[in-house]
């Protein structure tokens, strides 16, 4: 069941100039209507602008931080264009970066928007405007200065965004729209319930690709900024960057360049020959060119997946295995995220398992642990395993970790803590604080599906474990060279330290 105000939301019939109506299921359509209709849903009613004389359209930025492949940002210009308004972007920022992993996430966005928001203007002819502080009072107070006739945000299925959403809904005066800009088939779209696994949702996305993965139009010229509106105030990017990166306890990473052009430049080198011959070999953790390394350009908003998935397709005669298994990730696998989130209010705790996994994890409770780590020293590294340290060290010192690291790290955590729900938060807060895409859905079913077996099945009763999927060391290296790993990790971290101190 969809939580929250949206289970009463219905998918709108286009009723307005600014509810697109496609004239074909390809995505493209005629006068000036470039969105399918079916990837917006109205958050609030209202005519929408209608003619020369109305209020701008204000794109509300948020998950989707870029100008090129934005259906939201297509959305709100084509009905801009189509009324004869202005059209600007407006950004919110929290009031304050008051917690530890600001340095890491909020410079790494606040780069991007920088070079989003110079492109919108000298690209686009639409202004860019920087807010602070509760976007519940200060998006609806932004809109009612310009007499906004339309306010068009994206999507994200996390609490905290719905609840934005919901908040600026209320207060908001003008039609209020949401457009999925960020999954190739609209999570409302894929599916209207709650799937299983992967093999329960992907002949659903796949039947659904042919109408949704298509070329985006090119984004439509609106009317130039009107004098009679409040003009954008110059955003001072480096006193912001400056503010995130105050407490650099987990700081900022060398290895990934923030912005649109750096994110297409990752997935240019990512689709050569040498690098798509190698990801067969995405599993090892001592191949880590074997894998995309756009994770944080796709959490960010700085890279659209569609993008990715349709420049990738160009390769299917060359590499079909590669792009298959690539496109397999990027939207099945990523879009199966977005809808546990969106379907599933208790996606972070294990109130969220499947009824099998949380009888079973209850069962074990009582289980002696051969280690119990308090949460301080599992951050610090400081476990009786080399390779689970290594890999903590990766997450710290570099902002990522392999994703077969990532299983193995997560359910070495379910195994060492006092009880499951223990295990569950200090994965998620060691992942949130220290990885550059962390707080996305990705990073939530990636931890519940390690401790609390979402979208897997039940195995072997172990102890501890009970029937959730087991991971030892032994394992590990019978797949891969595990001293070789932590050489690899152990000379990373030396290095980014010793540069660190060269500053």
């Amino acid at each position: 069941m969809e939580p929250s105000q949206d289970v009463k939301r219905k998918l709108e019939s286009g009723d307005g100039p600014s509810v697109e109506a496609p004239a074909k299921r390809s995505g493209a359509s005629s006068a000036g209507k470039l969105v399918d209709r079916t990837r917006v849903r109205v958050l609030k009613a209202g005519p929408g602008p209608t003619s020369p004389t109305d209020g701008p359209v204000v794109y509300w930025m948020s998950r989707d931080q870029r100008s090129a492949d934005n259906w939201a940002l297509l959305h709100a210009a084509s009905s801009a264009a189509a009324a004869g308004v202005p059209c600007c972007v407006v950004f919110n920022l929290l009031p304050s970066f008051n917690n530890v992993t600001a340095a890491r996430p909020f410079g790494f966005m606040l780069r991007g928007l920088q070079a989003t928001a110079a492109t919108l203007k000298e690209k686009h002819n639409v202004p860019f405007f920087m807010l602070r502080g509760d976007s519940g009072s200060t998006v609806p107070a932004f809109c009612a200065r310009l007499r906004a006739s339309l306010l068009v945000t994206d999507f994200s299925p996390l609490r905290s965004g719905r609840t934005w959403r919901d908040d600026v809904a209320r207060a908001v005066s003008c039609a209020f729209h949401e457009v999925d800009a960020h999954n190739v088939v609209p999570v409302w779209e894929a599916s209207p319930k709650l799937e299983y696994a992967a093999r329960t949702i992907r002949p659903k996305i796949h039947a659904k690709l042919g109408a949704y993965l298509v070329e985006y139009p090119a984004m439509p010229s609106v009317p130039a900024w009107r004098s009679d509106l409040t003009p954008p105030e110059t955003v001072d990017w480096p006193r912001l960057i400056a503010e995130a990166a105050a407490d650099a306890s987990v700081p900022e990473v060398a290895w990934c360049v923030p912005g649109e052009a750096a994110a297409h430049a990752a997935l240019a080198d990512f689709l050569t020959t040498r690098r798509l011959k190698l990801y067969e070999k995405r599993n090892d953790p001592n191949v880590p060119e074997a894998l995309s390394g756009l994770s944080p350009y796709l959490h960010f908003g700085q890279l659209a997946p569609q993008r990715a998935a349709l420049e990738a397709k160009k390769h299917s005669r060359e590499h079909s295995k590669a792009v298959e298994s690539f496109v397999e990730e990027l939207v099945v696998r990523r879009e199966l995220s977005d809808n546990f989130c969106f379907y599933n209010p208790n996606y972070d705790t294990l109130a969220g398992a499947s009824d099998w996994a949380r009888q079973s994890l209850d069962a074990h409770r009582g289980d002696k642990r051969e280690f119990v780590y308090s949460r301080q020293q599992l951050e610090e590294g400081r476990t009786a395993d080399r390779l689970w340290n290594a890999a903590q060290s990766e997450l710290v010192h570099c902002g990522k970790m392999h994703g077969f690291m990532r299983m193995y790290w997560a359910k070495k955590i379910l195994e060492w803590t006092a009880d499951p729900e223990t295990a569950l938060a200090d994965a998620i807060y060691l992942n949130d604080k220290y990885s550059l895409d962390g707080r996305d859905p990705n990073g939530y079913v990636g931890c519940m599906w390690s401790i609390a077996g979402i979208h897997d099945m039940g195995w072997a009763e172990r102890p501890v474990f009970g029937k959730i999927r087991y991971m030892n060391f032994a394992g590990c290296k019978r797949k891969f060279d595990v001293e070789r790993y932590i050489q690899r990790i152990s000379n990373e971290a030396l290095r980014i330290k010793n540069a660190a101190k060269a500053k």
